[in-house]
């Protein structure tokens, strides 16, 4: 099999191949004189509003129960002490939602016994939930909150006891 340019589609090729690369060596530099159109009505990537700014605080039981979500606002809930930011899971988190018993409050034993009852909640006026009394499994299980948790919604703080200062 052999090249020749005496056929149409070889030529045509060849004619091709030549000027992507005349393209590719010198490419143009000329300044549009116009600008493009294409984005005429802005840039549809851009959300409407900036997320609203988070500090890294320290909570209390206290503190932490006025970010319940039953006022429309932001939702927080505690883990082993860590604070995060749920108000993107509002369906879950908020308050008609499976795991709304927990905003506001530290979830640690409810999550580490995959209990959703109210009984797991430790009032907000004692002494944090030490939860010494965990087996290694339950244990485990709420280190696997705190990974699936700190992967999929903002740290916010750290959960103390009342008398460490109020906010």
């Amino acid at each position: 099999m052999s090249f020749s340019l005496s056929h149409p589609v070889n030529t045509a090729l060849l004619l091709y191949i030549l000027y992507l690369l005349q393209r590719i060596i010198v490419p143009s530099t000329s300044i549009p004189r116009t600008p493009p159109t294409e984005f005429k009505a802005g840039y549809s990537w851009m959300p409407r509003t900036h997320a609203p700014s988070l500090l890294y605080t320290t909570y209390t039981p206290r503190t932490l129960a006025k970010f319940s979500g039953l006022d429309g606002g932001r939702i927080l809930l505690a883990i082993a002490g860590t604070v995060f930011d749920v108000t993107a899971g509002r369906g879950f988190y908020g308050p008609d939602g499976m795991y709304g018993n927990f905003a506001g409050r530290d979830a640690s034993r409810g999550m580490a016994k995959q209990s959703f009852d109210s009984e797991m909640l430790t009032p907000i006026d004692q002494p944090l939930d030490k939860l010494g009394d965990l087996t290694p499994e339950e244990i485990e299980n709420m280190k696997g909150w705190i990974e699936h948790f700190t992967n999929k919604y903002v740290v916010c703080g750290q959960l103390v006891e009342n008398d460490a200062g109020e906010l």
